[in-house]
């Protein structure tokens, strides 16, 4: 039996990091390749893969030609690619065939598309919440102070699941009933920001959810370490997140974070809202 090949198409943040962890203690010994980003992938995570190769953001022939040499019949998208990276997109030849086919150019299909040129050198794309399954909290109290008023916490999460069906953003800030911020193309440190200053700090809930039919291959709603600081700048002090759905990265960071801070960390389930 051959051994298991995985590659990991690395962005930045802790997110590659904590899904190689895990991988290596659950792949059943098999090799990690990871295809690193230049000026995105962290150098040191690069050297902890069994082998690697830097490219530039729209090579995807070349690195799909690394994938297949390494032996990978798998691979899984994780961490982020920033968007001034993505503006400045030089396409090689199989990029800008695969641009060239599609009508819309967003992420999903443009993502989507990758999957499928993976497909075709018999690559599958994992989702990107494999091996990290016990990261991703259930229903209820996750950390922090125990919320006494759910009421802005369970607003956010219905306004986020409308905003999200319309492909507008899946992160939402409110306050006393009242929509402060919606998550648009800037991203949602920029959304809590803005909430934040809307909010003037007071008893702000920031609500992040998935999409319906979300293709979890390559977009999957996180939580960490940054999105709990931008919190504690703006002055969010409720993070509504989707149970079951919403990966919590760098938990022990985070806990330690909501505790000094008095921040309140909820999962919530569509069905019970």
């Amino acid at each position: 039996m051959s051994q298991r090949t995985i590659g990991i198409i690395a962005g930045s943040g802790i997110y590659p990091e904590e899904f190689m962890t895990a991988a290596r203690k659950k792949s059943g010994g098999g090799r990690l390749v990871m295809a690193a980003f230049k000026g995105e992938t962290r150098q040191e995570l690069a050297d902890q893969a069994d082998a690697s190769a830097w490219f530039r953001v729209g090579q995807l022939g070349k690195m799909i030609k690394f994938l297949t040499k390494e032996g990978a019949t798998e691979a899984v998208m994780v961490g982020q690619i920033a968007p001034r990276n993505l503006f400045d997109l030089r396409p090689d030849i199989r990029t800008a065939m695969l641009l060239a086919r599609l009508k819309q150019k967003n992420a999903e299909t443009i993502f989507g598309a990758i999957a499928e040129e993976l497909a075709k050198d018999d690559i599958t794309l994992l989702p990107a919440t494999t091996f990290l399954e016990d990261i991703m909290p259930a229903q209820g109290h996750v950390c922090g102070p125990t919320l006494k008023d759910m009421s802005d916490a369970h607003y956010g999460f219905k306004v986020a699941k409308q905003t999200s069906r319309l492909d507008i953003g899946q992160t939402v800030v409110v306050r006393n009933g009242t929509v402060l911020a919606v998550e648009a193309f800037e991203g949602t440190n920029a959304c809590i920001r803005r909430g934040g200053e809307l909010g003037k700090g007071k008893e702000v809930t920031l609500a992040k959810v998935s999409k319906p039919n979300q293709d979890f291959r390559f977009d999957v709603p996180v939580i960490g370490p940054d999105t709990v600081k931008n919190c504690v700048k703006a002055g969010v002090s409720t993070i509504a997140i989707e149970a079951g759905k919403t990966l919590l990265l760098g938990r022990d960071e985070v806990t330690a974070m909501c505790k000094e801070h008095k921040v309140s960390i909820v999962a919530l389930d569509e069905v019970t809202t």
